[in-house]
């Protein structure tokens, strides 16, 4: 019995798709799927009930998927570990991060490239969703690492502080706030505003900090994501709370101001998250590392960036 056929298995499983297992493998749908027929010829029992979508695995699939899963697993990590032995650089094997869409999708790819780049046998498969759907991926095993904004504590995962992020006012060329070095909080009161979806964590955050000063706004349009809220504000809809380092793009191609606030700052933390009931593989585990040893510049240039802002400087 093939161990890659062990593997190709358990990712069939795991994403509950023929089609997205071989994504994981490189390998064509069809060969998936002979794959894991030969494994129920080899046991002489069906793993797979086919007939259903998502797949559903048997009785006789779920026991074996629970004791290929940690083969699998423990393999991969030993001969990693042993690769590494050699060579401390020889690190091999993809780590799958899933990621809000706003943590800087740039940003997160340098990140990436610098991996592959240090680990030329290693690969950051990244991936961008909703922020419940980030959490469902971790979770349920689809990724490794998870990053997120505003994460409490869980006791099923490890909730792993990371950078905080300087959130300050856009608004379009147009408006009138635009050309200035900073705004007072207060200033915004009866200002048209561009949120987030309520159900969002950054949406509780952002109206704490507007009621804590008083303030109220006019919510015009309501979004899930930061980038339909820039393409409201660049359309004057609104103005809009967003992270600094979200805007970057737009203010050097001039179609957004990103304005610092004077005396009162919000800030947006991001975090790490992974399960705690599993040990990170030695790969996760190096591309934590190299997360967290860059996480003190990426702090640091967006302080700089919003104190530049202030005093006028370019």
């Amino acid at each position: 019995m093939q161990w890659e056929s062990l593997k190709i298995f358990c990712d069939v499983v795991r994403w509950g798709s023929f089609s997205r297992g071989a994504q994981e493998n490189d390998i064509a749908q069809s060969s998936a799927s002979q794959a894991v027929h030969q494994l129920e010829i080899r046991l002489g029992v069906r793993l797979i009930d086919r007939s259903k979508r998502p797949l559903v695995l048997t009785p006789h699939g779920k026991v074996f998927y629970e004791g290929c899963k940690e083969l699998v697993g423990r393999y991969q990590e030993l001969e990693n570990r042993v690769k590494a032995l050699e060579d401390d650089q020889n690190v091999v094997g993809t780590v799958r991060v899933a990621s809000i869409y706003s943590a800087g999708f740039i940003h997160i790819q340098q990140f990436a490239q610098r991996f592959h780049e240090l680990h030329p046998g290693a690969y950051v498969k990244l991936e961008y969703l909703h922020p419940t759907r980030v959490l469902e991926s971790v979770t349920q095993g689809h990724a490794e690492l998870g990053l997120i904004s505003f994460m409490n504590k869980r006791n099923d995962l490890k909730v792993i502080p990371w950078r905080e992020e300087e959130m300050v006012l856009a608004a379009s060329p147009r408006h009138r706030f635009a050309n200035r070095t900073s705004v007072d909080v207060s200033e915004l009161d009866g200002e048209t505003f561009v949120g987030f979806d309520h159900d969002l964590a950054i949406r509780r955050a952002i109206d704490r900090f507007l009621r804590q000063h008083e303030v109220h706004v006019k919510v015009g349009l309501e979004f899930d994501n930061i980038e339909n809220i820039k393409r409201a504000v660049e359309a004057d809809s609104g103005v809009a709370i967003l992270p600094a380092p979200t805007l970057d793009g737009e203010v050097r191609a001039g179609s957004l101001a990103a304005v610092p606030f004077q005396k009162h700052r919000i800030s947006r933390p991001l975090s790490i998250v992974h399960r705690r009931s599993e040990q990170l593989g030695l790969t996760a585990s190096r591309f934590l590392r190299l997360l967290q040893s860059g996480a003190d510049s990426a702090t640091t240039q967006t302080s700089a960036r919003a104190a530049a802002s202030i005093d006028g400087r370019p």
